[in-house]
């Protein structure tokens, strides 16, 4: 059994700006992107079964095409349910958009839903390693889809998704880096970072987007 999860109060303001603040002090190429660009945007998202679906919507499509299916999902679904999701037939889920590979992926996520193998509320209860393990354990969902979860749906404060290819070009272009580094280099480079890791992995997906060019 991993370590128990810190406590995770609501995301607020002074929150994002205690995580910042040990950041620039732990970092200082983070205390000078965190001058540059300011801080990363509040996000929050909900920890459903529809969330988890998402994400299996959302592999190998663009975000404007994830949207799209997810909208034309809900509005075949009676309701945003695990058993409303297994109601609809091959034909249906082939209507809104889904392959076949990920109407498999879907119909084991909700029955994992259903027979107890997944709950949020059990997610919530187990630690880190322990909930990356139980989302994993999924058809489809592997650990980037697992970590991302956790630190955009479940909140968690210290999680650092190294897989994530934006993460890992920002990570170089922060560290003034000759070469890409690897996830195990990159979560190398995050020890500083705890117990905040997932601000820092904000702060790199926002450092992506808005950093000024090297």
């Amino acid at each position: 059994m991993g370590k128990a999860p810190m406590a995770r109060p609501k995301e607020d303001r002074d929150l994002l700006q205690r995580a910042l603040a040990h950041l620039g002090k732990a970092d200082r190429d983070f205390g000078r992107a965190i001058a540059e660009i300011g801080p990363p945007p509040l996000r929050g998202r909900p920890a459903n079964f529809m969330a988890l679906l998402h994400v299996i919507v959302a592999q190998q499509v663009s975000t404007h095409a994830a949207k799209a299916i997810s909208d034309r999902l809900e509005a075949a679904m009676e309701a945003t349910t695990p058993e409303a999701f297994l109601a609809l037939t091959d034909a249906d889920l082939k209507a809104v958009g889904f392959s076949r590979q990920k109407m498999v992926y879907g119909r084991d996520l909700a029955a994992a839903f259903i027979d107890g193998r997944l709950s949020i509320p059990k997610l919530r209860r187990q630690s880190d390693e322990e909930a990356i393990a139980a989302i994993t354990a999924i058809k489809g969902l592997g650990t980037w889809s697992a970590e991302v979860f956790l630190l955009f749906n479940l909140k968690r404060p210290d999680i650092m998704p190294a897989q994530d290819l934006a993460l890992i070009v920002a990570a170089q272009r922060l560290k003034r880096l000759e070469a890409r580094p690897s996830p195990k280099e990159l979560r190398a480079l995050a020890e500083p970072w705890r117990p905040f890791r997932s601000y820092a992995a904000r702060m790199l997906w926002h450092y992506y987007r808005n950093a000024p060019p090297l």
